[in-house]
Formats: C-alpha cells, sequence, structure tokens
C-alpha cells in the first residue's frame, strides 16, 4: 500500500491567516484551539488540493485576507504513491483559482489525479434531514474521488440543461432547438449516473468487509431515468410538454436522492439520533477511505472538522484506531487537546491561537 500525505503546507493571505508555515509527516495531524482562530481554515486549504470548491464551496474572492484583499496563496509538497508534487493554488485579488504542479499550469481536474481529499464536517452533520441537493452534492464528492472524470460530466451535464431550461422559461417550440442539448444532456447525464453508482458500489463493498466500530449504512440511489444515452434522449424528447409547462427539466440525474438506512436497526438515516446519524456519517467516509486506498493505491487525505462532536469516548478512541490502521494523514481540528488524548503520539499536535499563530504542541 502506498502513502499519501503533505510535508509541508504554506498559506498566504488566506481567510484569518496572514502567513503559515506547517512541516509535518505521514501521521494525523490534531488541530486545536478556540473557536475563530482559524483551524477550519487549514483544513479548507488542504480541500482545495482536490477538485471543486473546497469543503465550504466559497468563491475565490471569498477566501482572501481582508481587509488587505490583496489575494491569496496555497502551497503544498505532496507526497503521492512513491512521486513528490509541489501544488500551487491562488487567487489575484478576486479573480479565478489557478492551479500549478510541479511548476506548470493545470486544470483543477489535474488534481484528482495525483491526491484524493475526502471531508466530514459540521455541516454535513444535516446530511439526512436536509434536502436532496446536499444529499446529491455528499454522492458527487464521493464518486469525484474515484472517478476525477466525474467532475467534467456534471459540467457538461448542468451546461445543457441550463441551456435547455432556457428554451423552456421561452416557451420554445421547436424540436430542432433541443436535439443538441438533449443529446449532451444524455450522454452526460447517463456517464453521471452511472458513475454514482459504482461509487454506491465500492462503498457497500468497502462497508461489508470492514470490522469497525461504526454502524454501516445502507445507501440507495433514487432517481427515474434511464440508464442507457439513447434512451435518456428519448425521454427527454417524451417529456418536453411536460416540462414546458413547469418551465424546466423534469426528468434526469439533477433530481436524484441518496436514501440511507441504518442497517443494523433497519431504520431510515433521516429517524436516527443525532449521535446515530453523526457515527454513519463517520462510517461512510471511513468506507469511502478504504475503498479508495484499495482502487487509488492509498488511502486518502482526510478532512475531519470538529470530528469528535456527537461522538462518545469509547467511538472517539475506535475512530482514531481506525484512522491509523488505515494510515491516512487524517487533518482533524477540536476546541481542545484533551478531544485527541487517546492518539497518545501517534498523532502530531497543533495549536492554534490568535496571538501565536499555529504552533506545534507535540510532533515527534
Amino acid at each position: 500500500m502506498g502513502n499519501l500525505h503533505l510535508s509541508r503546507l504554506t498559506l498566504s493571505h488566506f481567510r484569518s491567516h496572514k502567513r503559515a508555515i506547517i512541516d509535518c509527516d505521514a501521521r494525523p495531524v490534531a488541530i486545536h484551539g478556540f473557536n475563530g482562530v482559524g483551524k477550519t481554515n487549514i483544513l479548507e486549504a488542504v480541500s482545495l488540493m482536490s477538485p471543486g470548491r473546497g469543503l465550504r464551496r466559497s468563491s475565490a474572492d471569498d477566501m482572501t485576507r481582508r481587509p488587505e484583499a490583496l489575494g491569496w496563496k496555497i502551497t503544498g509538497i505532496l507526497h503521492s504513491l512513491q512521486q513528490v508534487h509541489e501544488l500551487e493554488i491562488w487567487s489575484e485579488r478576486g479573480a479565478a483559482r489557478q492551479t500549478r504542479i510541479n511548476g506548470k499550469i493545470t486544470p483543477q481536474t489535474a488534481l484528482g489525479r495525483i491526491a484524493r481529499v475526502l471531508w466530514l464536517v459540521p455541516a454535513m452533520d444535516r446530511l439526512w434531514i436536509e434536502g436532496a441537493e446536499g444529499r446529491r452534492r455528499f454522492l458527487d464528492r464521493m464518486t469525484l474521488s474515484f472517478l476525477p472524470d466525474h467532475a467534467e460530466h456534471a459540467l457538461a451535464y448542468e451546461k445543457a440543461m441550463r441551456e435547455r431550461n432556457r428554451l423552456l422559461k421561452d416557451m420554445v417550440r421547436e424540436p430542432s432547438w433541443y436535439a443538441a442539448l438533449e443529446m449532451r444532456m444524455a450522454e452526460a447525464g447517463t456517464a453521471l449516473h452511472a458513475g454514482r453508482l459504482s461509487a454506491l458500489e465500492a462503498i457497500a463493498k468497502a462497508q461489508d468487509q470492514a470490522q469497525t466500530a461504526f454502524p454501516a449504512a445502507q445507501l440507495t440511489l433514487q432517481c427515474d431515468m434511464p440508464t442507457d444515452a439513447q434512451d435518456m434522449r428519448t425521454a427527454l424528447a417524451e417529456n418536453r410538454t411536460r416540462d414546458l409547462s413547469a418551465g424546466r427539466t423534469l426528468i434526469g440525474p439533477h433530481r436524484a436522492d441518496l436514501f440511507g438506512v441504518y442497517a443494523a436497526k433497519d431504520v431510515p438515516a433521516r429517524d436516527c439520533s443525532t449521535g446515530e446519524q453523526k457515527a454513519l456519517l463517520v462510517s461512510l467516509i471511513l468506507a469511502n477511505a478504504r475503498a479508495l486506498a484499495a482502487d487509488f493505491g492509498a488511502p486518502p487525505l482526510l478532512l475531519l472538522d470538529e470530528v469528535a462532536a456527537h461522538l462518545d469516548a469509547d467511538r472517539q478512541a475506535a475512530l482514531y484506531d481506525e484512522l491509523c490502521a488505515l494510515g491516512a494523514q487524517a487533518w482533524m481540528t477540536g476546541t481542545g487537546p484533551e478531544m485527541f488524548a487517546a492518539l497518545g503520539d501517534r498523532a502530531q499536535v497543533l495549536q492554534v491561537s490568535e496571538d501565536a499563530g499555529i504552533s506545534f504542541v507535540r510532533q515527534a
């Protein structure tokens, strides 16, 4: 099994951090400090080393340090499958985010070919009780971790659907205006759907094969659409009259939902207690990480913001044991060092404060 970890992370004018340098090894990184000192900002910086908008889904301009608003830059030394990569990610005065790998400017999607990054943040605690959009986003992040091209399928589908929806709102009825758009939607949409199903299969297998202290979640993708591109194209054409009345596209992967069940109790995840819902999320992230370790050849970088919330002491200790057994460099945050006591010297401990910035409490 290979290894994936950062040995250096630098932040320049990123969020609350004017200048920060973190040198570390492949062990988990436990970050503690009072609320509001910038712990999550460190995790967000690492999340930008994967395709997409990061764990907060913020614009480039939102990430710049205020009041200077000079733009920001993140650099990292990434060790991935016996190779070392120098990463640079930056934005100049609110401009679009840019990426450079080993001195060469590249699209964001290139990051998905050298690194895998997963995260669990407090906003996801409402996954099972919020709207379907949040669950689709969660599923797409899992799928993207296995299939870097998944983002391109999603973008292609969304772009074609926006153009089709514009025609629908304008009450355009001429079929020739729709044909090319529906072909693109059908091709990208069925690829999107197939990728999601493939990810769910990998997650299910990883849960079935693991001995873990966390409850397994049975996941089902609910999506009423053809799985063949030609059939999907036909369905879109046949549904135009209904879509014209609604002013939007009513079939396709953008209407999908993820349904979860606490397997051992046969209880829908939305009806579980807050602690059980958190445990199910942790279980899915761990399953995703195990499946990726087998698929990619190394466990992913894990970003676990306030992960101990809603977990009792036994489950906290079990989580740390599983992370260390997996061999993942997990970046974790908490308000106090006691939350990471069960890790002992298996982790590096960082303290973040407003006056002293970032300092190692225990590294070796």
